[in-house]
């Protein structure tokens, strides 16, 4: 019993790889860098992308899959920047999942502009495990990591951590309020994903928006690009 529960996993990401690739393809017919952003639910992806897409990047036209299990709060906030933003909703079409899978986002292709942006961001469900085993046809996986969440994560979700190019540790204008040690947060990243890009933020600050918005346009122009 407990080898058939291990082979229905494996057909089902065997699956998503596949439609996964689908998506690749149609994203490199229309020259779209895909960026997928996950975090902890609360962690801060939508407020860093308000930060960091206020204002245009230059020669780089942004377009956002936003991903809820309900609602549009999020992506009604994102496109009040008059960025292109489609919602996609995980409840009831697609049983309410924890996480988008490369399907659904294959779903969402006929409401995408793609001939009319050069970097697609996906934000992810919010979630610590799920999100990171799905591909979507994604160039690159960036995760904000809040320090109110702890030192630990890391630690307890490492393959979230290890899948990514870019980790965004937000919030840091409530370290002072704390009891959370920083360097034992970096320490325990670099144990799961040793070197791996970190950049300390704050969206409400401002702090190290400027280094991400440098970021996402080195991704869009295909100097950041690492490739799946």
């Amino acid at each position: 019993m407990h080898r058939t529960k291990v082979r229905i996993v494996e057909d089902a990401l065997d699956a998503n790889n596949t439609i996964a690739r689908a998506n690749r393809d149609d994203f490199d017919h229309h020259d779209v860098t895909v960026l997928n952003l996950m975090s902890a639910p609360g962690a801060g992806k939508t407020t860093l992308l308000e930060r960091a897409l206020g204002e245009p990047l230059e020669g780089v036209r942004v377009g956002v899959l936003e991903g809820d299990v309900q609602g549009s709060y999020d992506a009604d906030r994102l496109a009040a920047l008059h960025l292109p933003v489609t919602q996609l909703n995980t409840d009831p079409g697609f049983g309410g999942e924890c996480h988008l899978d490369a399907n659904m986002v294959r779903s969402a292709l006929p409401s995408l502009p793609l001939g009319e942006i050069d970097l697609l961001v996906i934000e992810n469900v919010g979630n610590l495990v799920c999100p990171a085993e799905f591909r979507l046809g994604e160039d690159a996986r960036a995760m904000v990591c809040s320090v109110t969440e702890g030192e630990d994560k890391p630690l307890k979700y490492p393959l979230m951590f290890r899948s990514c190019e870019l980790v965004l540790i937000n919030k840091l204008d409530l370290l002072p309020h704390l009891q959370v040690d920083l360097d034992r947060l970096l320490y325990n990243l670099d144990a799961v994903n040793p070197g791996v890009r970190r950049l300390l933020v704050s969206a409400l600050t401002g702090d190290g928006i400027d280094e991400l918005r440098q970021w996402l346009h080195e991704l869009a122009t295909g100097r950041a690009r690492a490739g799946v």
